[in-house]
Formats: C-alpha cells, structure tokens, sequence
C-alpha cells in the first residue's frame, strides 16, 4: 500500500487543501529538516488530516495542527530531540509527542524517558492505531 491510499482508508477521516511544494520546501527551511518523502506527498494532498481523535500535522493556518509550529513548540519543551525531527502528532496524553525523521522513521517522546523508534514510517505508524 501507499501512504495516501492508507490515508483513504481511515475512518471519519476530515482533511484541508494539500499545500504547495513552495511552502513545503519553505516550511523545510523554516525547521531546518528535510520532510521524508511520505509526510510530503501527504502534505500535498491533504495540508492536515484528523480521524478517530487523532491529529497529523501538516502545513496549515491552524497553529495546532500545523508542523512549523508544533516542532516549534516542541523543541522548546524537550529540548534534548534531536532538530532533525519534526512533530507527526502532539498526542496531548502525559506530555507523549510523534516525530519523524527525513528517512521516514517514527520516534515516540515521553518525558523522563529516552526517545524511542516505534514506527518504520508514517503509513505504519496510521495502521497501527
């Protein structure tokens, strides 16, 4: 399967306008990261999606859901992650927080504990939820 195929599976699936390769590449230089290929292709259909209480960030106006912000945001909470990782879901239960790094690998955050690899990639990571 593919990540976008993965995505149309999902139930009461809500999504905006995909964004442009412009303001991915900008919100790339923004963070200082380079998205991994599945989060942009993403990124270009749908901007953001939400289902089933979850939310994936993306590139919106929407500054909770929107990637530039949230990693932002993020680093400034947990300031030992590494900055190649950009937030994939803020998951608002006892501070845990989804990342991805630019080779696609999911990371799981919680405080007072080590980083770790949960996920091979996005659409993995969706199926599994």
């Amino acid at each position: 399967m593919n990540i976008l195929k993965t995505i149309n599976l999902l139930p009461n699936l809500f999504y905006l306008e995909g964004a442009s390769i412009d303001e991915i590449e900008e919100a790339e230089a923004c963070l200082g990261v380079s998205f991994a290929e599945e989060y942009k292709e993403y990124v270009l259909k749908y901007g953001i999606i939400t289902y089933d209480c979850h939310e994936i960030t993306g590139l919106c106006n929407h500054k909770r859901l929107d990637v530039r912000n949230v990693t932002e945001y993020e680093r400034q909470v947990n300031p030992d992650i590494s900055k190649d990782l950009y937030v994939v879901e803020q998951l608002d239960i006892d501070g845990v927080v989804i990342w991805q790094s630019s080779t696609g690998e999911i990371y799981r955050s919680v405080p007072g504990s080590e980083i770790e690899k949960v996920n091979n990639s996005l659409e993995e990571y969706l199926l599994t939820l």
